[in-house]
């Protein structure tokens, strides 16, 4: 399996972009978010799922863990394949994707081409108990604190199983100035 590629894009095209990792280029299909955010000859990095199927192998790319994470959970609802899941992926960001899951907001995710209602309706069914948070804020004692989102600890301990509430709540007693690896074993300790 491969799980993430570091190269430099060499060439872009429909939502597709090739990275040249030593000589060898990688097409990978990416959301629309990562495909406008990258140039020719940037120097990038994606996590990657390799779908096998009978007559095809392909490569999904993702800029952040939790959107790949996101991708593997969206791809387990049934009617739902990795274009699919790209598709919901490509609507905005993981976390407002994650975001509308948890909300139970179907309408959101049927903006995606090749997503009708019913499917809409099973992804939130299934995935709205495993996304976590609904809101980019949790509660606590009557005040709100913002998550941290982007925070590399937070994406380990997703890709570890944990719920973006879970890894957060598990965080928020570790020193914020620590290497990620070492927040992540404090936050597995706890």
């Amino acid at each position: 399996m491969i799980a993430h590629i570091r190269g430099v894009v060499a060439e872009k095209f429909n939502s597709s972009i090739i990275i040249d990792v030593a000589g060898v280029g990688y097409e990978i299909t990416v959301p629309l978010g990562d495909y406008e955010s990258v140039s020719l000859d940037d120097e990038i990095k994606f996590y990657t799922y390799h779908h096998l199927r009978e007559q095809a192998e392909e490569l999904f790319g993702f800029s952040s863990l939790a959107a790949k994470k996101l991708f593997e959970m969206l791809i387990t609802v049934q009617g739902v394949g990795p274009k699919a899941a790209l598709a919901i992926l490509s609507l905005g960001s993981a976390e407002e994707v994650r975001n509308a899951i948890a909300n139970s907001d179907s309408a959101f995710i049927t903006k995606a081409g090749g997503v009708g209602k019913k499917t809409a309706e099973r992804v939130v069914v299934d995935l709205a108990d495993k996304v976590g948070v609904p809101t980019y804020y949790q509660e606590t004692d009557s005040t709100q604190i913002e998550m941290n989102t982007s925070d590399e600890a937070v994406e380990a301990l997703i890709a570890l199983g944990y719920t973006l509430a879970d890894a957060t709540k598990a965080l928020e007693g570790v020193d914020s100035k620590l290497p990620t690896s070492q927040r992540v074993r404090e936050a597995l300790k706890a």
